[in-house]
């Protein structure tokens, strides 16, 4: 039986605008770059968790619908304790929401944003 989830990756189309939202404005902190047969990694920490972004040597099909559009992975989550501060950052710069920040339950607000390849992040504060 698995612990926890600890990565994962996906690759972009524009590794700056990329790197600037993951790290510059949600704060992820670049651990290390690595070469890949397909392209570069950049390792990126949040937690005990990492976020892998590709920046891949060929231009690859856009497929990301977002939530209801599609099959396969829908959204990222990051538990924050910074939610309202997360949100304003995010609005701040201009990026669009999908689900602007509510009360999901009682003690559980989300919020759900579009990254630069149009990838939702959901951002998570529990009471």
């Amino acid at each position: 039986m698995l612990k926890k989830f600890s990565f994962i990756s996906f690759s972009v189309s524009n590794l700056k605008q990329s790197i600037a939202f993951y790290r510059d404005l949600l704060g992820l902190e670049k651990i290390g770059e690595m070469p890949l047969w397909f392209g570069t990694m950049h390792r990126m920490g949040f937690g005990d968790s990492f976020v892998k972004i590709i920046d891949p040597n060929e231009s690859l099909p856009a497929v990301t619908q977002g939530l209801d559009q599609a099959l396969g992975f829908r959204y990222l989550t990051f538990q924050v304790t910074n939610i309202n501060e997360v949100c304003e950052d995010c609005e701040k710069a201009g990026i669009p929401f999908d689900i602007t920040k509510r009360e999901l339950m009682p003690g559980v607000t989300i919020a759900m944003v579009q990254d630069p390849d149009g990838n939702v992040v959901e951002f998570v504060q529990r009471a």
